[in-house]
């Protein structure tokens, strides 16, 4: 699956076999759906920029803040033993767990990316 970025939005890319289309919907909007479509990589990306555009016109329309595909914060469900550890690690570098954990995480996506 491939991705689109515009406005702060990410968008999937996929193929339709069955329709012999490129469709997609934008990542991480569990309450509102933006999908889109097209018939090639341009299309389909006119069609999201579109589509958000369209919903961000809608939201000042009705006068209520966009939602935002990730709002920063999540929750972990961890053993009692690796909070313990979490917080050990953390208090001997002089940092909340927070940041301890977000700090983690940082560095596994860029070794992702």
């Amino acid at each position: 699956m491939g991705q689109m970025k515009y406005r702060g939005y990410t968008g999937s890319v996929e193929y339709s076999e069955e329709d012999n289309c490129l469709f997609g919907k934008v990542l991480g909007m569990n309450k509102d759906h933006i999908t889109y479509e097209g018939t090639d990589v341009n299309t389909l990306r006119r069609d999201f920029e579109g589509a958000v555009d369209d919903y961000l016109a809608s939201c000042a329309a009705r006068g209520v803040a966009p939602r935002k595909p990730y709002s920063g914060s999540f929750n972990v469900r961890i053993t009692p033993e690796i909070h313990s550890a979490i917080a050990a690690l953390a208090q001997q570098a002089g940092i909340t767990i927070n940041a301890f954990v977000r700090n983690a995480l940082e560095k596994e996506v860029k070794m992702a990316y």
